[in-house]
Order: C-alpha cells, then structure tokens, then sequence
C-alpha cells in the first residue's frame, strides 16, 4: 500500500497563499521629470538610454502551473511510501541439544521392531529421534555423540535436514567403546554457553553406565541446574546385565531430577517412540516471529514531476518569445512608402 512518512508537511500547501495575503507587494517610489523632447536631450549629451523595466503580467498558463508545482514539491517532501507485504522471520526461543551415546554396546540387536523382528538398538536410534527432529521445526538444534569421549557433531542450528543427515552417518563405536555419560553433559554446557535462548534443553540417550567420564555425572548435572539448563534422560538397554553394558538408571534418575528434567526407559523401539513424543509434547514449541515490512521510497516522482513541468514551461516561454521577435522584424511590402505625383505629371 501507499502511504506518506510525513503527512503532516501537508500543512505547507497553503504557505504561498497565506504569503502573497500577508506580506504586501514590493513597491518602490521614486522622484521623476517627464520630459517630452527626452530624446533630443539624450542625443544632445551623447548618451544612449536603457530601456525601461516592464513588469509583465501572469499568464493563466502560469497561474496554472505555479500551483501544481508547489502541490508537487509538498508531495515529495511528505516522503510518499510504497510499503511492501510483510516479511516474517521466526526466531526460536529454545535450543535442544542431543547427545547420543554410540558405545560399542549400541550395536546390539535386542530392539524390537513393530513388525516383531529384532533390530540393533543404533538403528532403533536412529529412526526415532530423526523422527523427534523433524517435529521441531521451531528450535536450534545441536547434536554430540559420545563413548570414550564426547564429540561435537552439529553446533546449534536451524539446518535440521543436517542434523537428520548426521543422525543418518552415525554408527556404534565410532565414538569408542565405553561410554563418558558426564563428560558428554559437560561438553553439552560447554555448547550452551554462547547460547542467547530463553529455553535451553539437553536430553542425552545412553544404554551403558558411565566408565569412561572425567567429570563425574552428578557433578555435571549440578552445573547444569547452576546454568539453568534442562537435562533430560532415557535409558535403552538391560539394567540387570553386568560391567559396560548395564545401564544406570539411578545415575539417570538423579541427573534428570536436579535439573528439573524427566527420566524415561525405553525396551522396545515402540516404547522409544512414545518417549520422544512425550519430550515433543513436554517442550512445546516456542519461538518469537519478527515481521518487518520493506518499504520504497517514491518522493522522486513527485519532485520530478515539479521540474519537469517547470522546465517545460521556460521552454514554451522561450519559444514563445522567439516567435514574437521573429514576426516582429517582419514588414509588409511597400511599407514606408507614400503615393505621389511623377516629375513630369500635369499641373
């Protein structure tokens, strides 16, 4: 739509008016001799006189043009708009960051599809939480993997088809064998720290218990609740197997618990599903649209049109003024000439 940036300057439009109303024309008295022989006077003393100052009178053509181009000139000083359709920019008000463990024990196949066969617990893995991913359309989304050590995969970021694509490359113990549950909060913090989001979410998946960690997990989760990050947890896996491979479930419990976080257990891919669902459902989405409508400024036209009308009147008036000046040397025949009588005519 149109629309006028200063409006107000409208109130100019009767300004030349209100100045030929109040403020008298220019007028000059001066003393003066009529003299009717002035031009034997002015060849007597050698001196050639001036022509006299003629002050002609509008023409309709100028009481015509004058208006317009002062309505023009107020246009364009009133900035005439051409504003655009608004454009909508969704800025996301959590990040969620993921952090898989990718063990040597996650090639373990102990999961259970829904058509009843059994699958390794990385491929049950992978297709949920692609899933879980493609549902969050409004968040940041980061992603680090974790086993001897935690790995950065994809810091934090709208790109989510990456992170899917990421998910897709992951495969058991590319990150070790042993698992670095509360390192893998850590480097998550550590992730956090430049973030600007109200919401900051951490939900790490593991089926091991930690062996392998520098900090230890309840210490991590502390700094978490200092930070204000939420941290929750799912368990996968058997909890009554011994060593690497059993799961700890207390650790689990109590990391989600300080953080204000939930626990969850999964046994089965449906039940995994039905997890991350819960934590589609638990974070709702949250962002903040930006609208911003672009607008082009036209004052140009307005202010182009003014000097073009005025241009074009000086132009007339020249033309005008040659014409006369061209007709005015131009004299009939004969002209100047008296009829009389011949030298040889009668008496």
């Amino acid at each position: 739509m149109y629309q006028l940036e200063y409006p107000w300057l409208l109130v100019l439009l009767p300004l030349p008016l209100l100045v030929w109303w109040l403020l008298p024309a220019y007028r000059e008295e001066g003393a003066s001799v009529r003299l009717p022989f002035f031009g034997e006077v002015a060849s007597a003393t050698g001196l050639k006189p001036a022509a006299g100052a003629v002050v002609a009178r509008r023409n309709w053509l100028q009481w015509l043009l004058a208006p317009l181009a002062w309505a023009l000139v107020v246009l364009a000083l009133a900035r005439p708009q051409w504003v655009e359709p608004p454009i909508e920019h969704i800025q996301p008000a959590r990040d969620l960051l993921l952090a898989l463990d990718l063990s040597q024990s996650m090639d373990t196949r102990d999961f259970k599809n829904p058509d009843g066969t059994m699958v390794p617990r990385v491929d049950a893995v992978r297709q949920v939480v692609r899933d879980f991913v493609a549902r969050r359309t409004g968040d940041r989304i980061g992603l680090i993997v974790f086993g001897d050590a935690p790995y950065p995969q994809v810091p934090f970021t709208m790109d989510h088809a990456l992170v899917q694509s990421m998910i897709d490359e992951m495969l058991p113990g590319m990150a070790g064998p042993r698992t670095a549950l509360g390192d893998a909060i850590g480097l998550g913090l550590k992730m956090f720290d430049a973030s600007q989001a109200r919401q900051k979410v951490l939900i790490v998946l593991t089926d091991g218990n930690d062996t392998a960690s520098k900090m230890p997990p309840a210490r991590a989760a502390d700094i978490a609740k200092e930070r204000k990050v939420i941290v929750h947890t799912v368990g996968i896996g058997d909890p009554n197997a011994s060593g690497e491979d059993k799961v700890d479930l207390d650790v689990l419990r109590a990391v989600a618990a300080a953080t204000g976080g939930r626990f969850f257990f999964g046994g089965n891919q449906g039940e995994l599903a039905q997890i991350y669902a819960t934590l589609d459902r638990i974070t709702p989405e949250n962002h903040k649209t930006l609208s911003w409508r672009p607008k082009r400024d036209l004052f140009l036209w307005p202010l182009g049109a003014a000097l073009a009308l005025l241009i074009a009147y000086q132009l007339l008036m020249a033309a005008y003024a040659w014409v006369r000046r061209r007709l005015g040397r131009r004299r009939p025949e004969g002209e100047g000439a008296l009829p009389g009588r011949g030298a040889g005519g009668p008496a």
